[in-house]
């Protein structure tokens, strides 16, 4: 049989707060964080889901904090907290088996737009040298790799919004191989620049209340007109479960099961059936080796886009038929935090399990559509016991599941 692999530290820096239990009580609360954010004034959206309170040069240290961008601050500011909190020692090297698996789907743009903007003037010599490695997406990996003394493997998955969960999903074969003892596995990502913000305005994809920002994330609601970016991190420590309950580490949450594989249908639309996504539910459930039945909460992706809400509400129906478990979906709260949804969608559904408790969709009042899913809505609804899955989908028909159970 496989090694078991436990998850037994996490750290989060999300619009919800910076300590699993700040995050935890703004889901609970249901409350959307989208607000206007300077940095976007006087474009068509100009509202998101920023991180506030992070103060970067206190966390990283000036010179670290103005080497990087955003993303990689975040990310390394998570992975120190999940060490802390798995009970590892921080004050030396973790050492050539422990590895750094970060799911980024692109990296925050505002550099390169910058960086370009100086070549367009004919002033190369403007460009800086670190525009490169403060910015490409490996560097998320590498800089957490550096601050912590991870000599393992260490690289960056790219699924599109599926980037974090497959980081997860790689991480855990890792330890599952013998490669790795030890995995810090999760996800970064800033959506807020103007340049990334603008070419999802462009194609069409974000919602356009920008007189209620508040109400414009709305998880499988019928008034739903599309998603509010967001940003953050979240790091999770994974090893195997032999090895946790060796060093008498807490077990957060096990990581059972995990499925992956493409729609091959579109670039940026889902499959209308959802086919891709139930072949990916149904993947992870038997790695597991669970039966539907044994499900008893599901962590969606929930974009609040129309047809992904919808090809997701497909997807779940077409797994569990009429027993669908009850479904919740945090981006509601914190919006769309892209290469990084995954992992911090896997954070909180181990709080979730931890917590005996599905935590409710914010904005949501009603579904349209021919599926109609078990939304938790109001407040809370207790759920103890049973395993549940994290459902993670991104553009060219990225479909990444993992399934957790209780510690």
């Amino acid at each position: 049989m496989p090694a078991e692999v436990a998850i037994t530290g996490l750290g989060l820096v999300t619009p919800a707060g910076h300590t699993p239990e700040d995050n935890w009580t703004a889901l609970c609360e249901a409350r959307s964080l989208a607000a206007p954010d300077p940095e976007l004034a006087g474009l068509p959206v100009d509202f998101c889901c920023r991180v506030n309170g992070f103060d970067a040069a206190a966390e990283l240290g000036g010179p670290l904090a103005r080497r990087v961008d955003p993303f990689i601050q975040f990310a390394v500011v998570a992975a120190r907290r999940a060490v802390a909190d798995a009970g590892l020692a921080t004050g030396g090297p973790l050492g050539e088996r422990a590895g750094v698996v970060l799911g980024v789907g692109s990296n925050c743009l505002s550099s390169y737009v910058t960086e370009f903007g100086h070549l367009g003037a004919g002033r190369p010599e403007r460009v800086s040298p670190l525009a490169l490695p403060r910015s490409v997406p490996s560097m998320a990996a590498g800089e957490v790799a550096i601050d912590l003394g991870a000599q393992g493997p260490n690289f960056t998955t790219a699924s599109a919004c599926a980037s974090g969960a497959t980081a997860l999903g790689v991480a855990r074969d890792l330890l599952r191989s013998g490669t790795c003892d030890l995995v810090l596995a999760g996800g970064s990502e800033s959506g807020r620049s103007r340049m990334a913000v603008t070419c999802f305005t462009r194609m069409r994809a974000l919602s356009r209340r920008r007189d209620q920002p508040a109400l414009a994330s709305r998880p499988f609601d019928a008034r739903r007109d599309g998603l509010v970016l967001g940003e953050g991190a979240a790091v999770l420590v994974l090893e195997r479960a032999e090895d946790a309950r060796a060093r008498r580490a807490p077990v957060l949450a096990m990581l059972r099961g995990y499925g992956a594989g493409s729609d091959a249908h579109h670039p940026v639309a889902p499959h209308p059936r959802g086919e891709g996504a139930a072949r990916a539910i149904a993947a992870a459930l038997a790695d597991a080796d669970c039966r539907p039945g044994d499900i008893g909460q599901v962590n969606a992706h929930g974009t609040s886009t129309p047809l992904g809400d919808a090809a997701e509400a497909a997807a779940l129906v077409r797994v569990f038929g009429d027993e669908v478990p009850p479904v919740t979906a945090s981006k509601g709260v914190i919006g769309h935090a892209l290469g990084a949804a995954g992992a911090i969608q896997a954070a909180y559904t181990v709080l979730a399990l931890r917590h005996g408790a599905v935590p409710p969709v914010a904005n949501f009042g009603g579904q349209d559509g021919d599926h109609k899913l078990d939304i938790v809505t109001g407040r809370p609804r207790p759920a103890a016991g049973k395993a549940a899955i994290s459902c993670s989908f991104g553009f060219g028909g990225q479909n990444a599941v993992l399934l957790l159970t209780p510690g």
